[in-house]
Formats: C-alpha cells, structure tokens, sequence
C-alpha cells in the first residue's frame, strides 16, 4: 500500500513538472513584434521587402512577402546563444540605408543581413530580439531548475518578459515613427509625381495613403493584441506557480515516502544482521563436521593404499606362479616331443628288425633248401 501510494505521488510530481515545462514553453500564438525589413537573398545577393513577424517564446521570426500575405515565405530560428548586432558596414550599398542595417548569426551557422527603414528601426529591432534571448534564457533555465539542473526561479522570467514586452512597446513605437517616415517620403513622392502627371498619379497616392493607414490600424491592434499577451503569460505564469506549489508538495511527500522506506531498509539490515550471525554458527558447525570427515577420510586412504599394496603383491605373486606354469607347460611339450620322437623311433627299429627276421628267414629257408639239395647231391654221390 505505501508503494502504491509513493508511485502516486511520484506520478503526480512529474505530471506538475511537465505541466510547467510545458507552460513555459508553450506559444501564446501572437507576436510580439512585427514590421517591414529588407533581407538580402543568400543565393542572389539581391535585396526583398519582406513583412516580419517575430515569436519571443521560440526565437523564431518568420517573413512573408506582404503583410496581407497568407502564406509564410520563410523563418529565422535563433537562441539565447545567437549573434545578434547593429553593423557599422552598410550591407545595402543604399545611402538610404547607413546605420539600419544589423546581423543575426544563428546556432545553424546560417547569417542574416537585415535592414530596417531608420537607424531607429533598426536599433529597435536589436534591441527586442536581445530582449527576447534574455527570455529564451530564462525560459530554459526555468525549466532546468523545475527538472533539478538549474537554481533559476519564476520571478526571474516574470521580470525578463515584462522587460522584453516593454522593449517590444518601445521598438513599436520606433517602427511605427519609420512606417509613418517611409509613408511621408512615399506621399511627397507621389505628390511630386502628381504635378507632372495625370489622375492616374493621384489615384495611385490615395491608394497608398490608405494602405499605410490600414497598416497603421493593423500596427495598432497587433499592439493591443500584444498586450493581451502580456496578460496570458501572467495568467500562465500563476498557473506556473500553482503547478510549481503542487511539485513542491509532491516532492515532500516523497520525502515522507522515503523516510518510511530508510526505517524499512534498516530494519531489513538488522534482520540481515541477525541471519548472518545464524548462518556463521551453522557455518562454524559445519567446518567442524569437515575437518572430522577429512580425517575419516585421510584413513580411508591409508586403508585403500596398503589394500592397494596387498593387491600389486599378490599380482606381482601371481605374475611369477603364470611364469612358472609357462615354462613347465614348455617342458611337459618338449618331453612329449621327445617321446614322439623316441616312439617314432621305436617303431622305426621294431619296423627294421622284423625286416630283417623275415630277410634272416628267408635265408634260414634257402639254406635249409640248399642243404636238402646238398643231402640230395651228396646221396646220390654215395647212391
């Protein structure tokens, strides 16, 4: 339950937190300054009228080709870290032109050559868009310090807007004097035009009188327009506020949490504490029951060594009673061949002597016929 309820108020921090972040960083969708400027093109190097619009709350200034125009030509991002500054060179070439025009370097490495109607203008312009950096950058460092990176507080970017919308009332009213200057020079020169040619001429005065009149009227209700958002911005920074209040009583909740979760911790230390102290006289219990199992078994293998002994003995017993045996299986073979030899051998004799008692009585026989037939000679000699 208490980590339920320290997800909540974790949930509820970082919601009041991106709540602010947002609030700050948030377009009031109006513009704090707007006037006409000449911008010189990066690929032709040629000089356009454009009508420029700047954001403070982004750093963003877009132009258009009209001030009626609807559709947005282009836009100049810069920062707190960008080079803004009056040039002592007049970029134009223009007399019309000496000290009006300024520079603006962006963090994209892309420059910006301007030039406004007046040197008044111009300084106007510089001095606004320094306003609207000091903004941006207490802007950033408000957020910074909501998200713990920063020590910025929401006074400071109370004090930096109002100082940037009174430099913006200031600049207004330096840009209105040099649209009025620039109609003037525009009506004298159609006057002038005028006297040497035809109605036309006048047609076309009275046509650009009333467009810088209407321009003038639009000037003024921007101006009105601007000062409703100063008192947006007022109403988001309270808003800010409340959401910075709301951060501050989430955030010492969770310091209450994690108090509750340090008690915790040290009673799972202590706990741990105790469980390490069972767990070294178990481990003391079991080192003894070790070192009487070591010594049963440093017997047993005194044992298995001298059974090992016993047992190379009466292998090595048994080797010699095998070779013995071997050699009396050799003698018992070769006296067996000597007895085959000496009854092939008997044979062989007893084989000869009945050959020779059959020669001895066939001999017998011959000499017994011989002396029959001696007897018989030697009767008829007598006879």
């Amino acid at each position: 339950m208490a980590s339920n309820g320290a997800t909540a108020r974790v949930g509820d921090a970082e919601s009041s937190l991106e709540k602010i972040k947002r609030q700050l960083t948030s377009s009031s969708g109006r513009y704090l300054l707007q006037g006409p400027l000449l911008k010189r093109s990066e690929m032709l190097r040629k000089w356009n009228e454009h009508w420029v619009i700047l954001d403070p709350t982004s750093g963003k200034m877009e132009y258009k080709t009209g001030r009626n125009a609807a559709v947005i030509k282009g836009n100049i991002i810069f920062d707190s870290t960008s080079t803004i500054t009056l040039s002592p060179v007049n970029f134009h070439g223009s007399p019309k032109y000496d000290g009006c025009c300024f520079y603006i370097g962006t963090p994209q490495k892309n420059d910006y050559f301007l030039c406004a109607e007046t040197p008044g203008a111009a300084r106007a312009w510089v001095s606004t868009l320094h306003a609207t950096q000091l903004v941006l950058e207490a802007h950033k460092e408000a957020v910074n310090s909501l998200s713990g990176s920063g020590s910025s507080k929401f006074g400071t970017v109370t004090t930096v807007i109002a100082a940037a919308n009174a430099t913006a009332r200031e600049a207004s009213k330096e840009i209105e004097a040099a649209m009025k200057i620039s109609m003037r020079a525009a009506v004298n020169f159609v006057t002038n035009k005028t006297c040497e040619g035809h109605l036309d001429d006048l047609t076309i005065m009275k046509e650009t009188i009333r467009v810088k009149d209407e321009e003038l009227q639009q000037l003024s209700k921007d101006i009105r327009a601007r000062d409703s958002t100063i008192r947006d911005i007022a109403d988001k920074l309270m808003e800010t506020a409340e959401a910075a209040e709301a951060a501050a009583s989430a955030a010492h909740s969770m310091d209450e949490e994690r108090k509750l979760v340090l008690a915790h911790l040290e009673y799972l230390k202590k706990d741990l504490h105790q469980r390490l102290e069972s767990s070294s006289i178990k481990l003391r219990e079991f080192e003894e029951k070790a070192i009487v199992l070591s010594k049963e078994k440093e017997l047993l293998l005194k044992e298995r060594d001298s059974a090992v002994q016993e047992a190379h003995q009466w292998r090595s017993e048994l080797a010699k009673a095998r070779e013995r045996a071997v050699i009396l299986e050799a003698a018992v073979i070769r006296a067996e061949e000597k007895a085959r030899v000496a009854q092939a051998d008997a044979e062989t004799r007893i084989k000869e002597a009945a050959e020779k008692l059959q020669s001895a009585a066939k001999e017998k026989e011959e000499l017994l016929a011989l002396v029959k037939v001696l007897q018989l000679q030697i009767e008829r000699l007598h006879g």
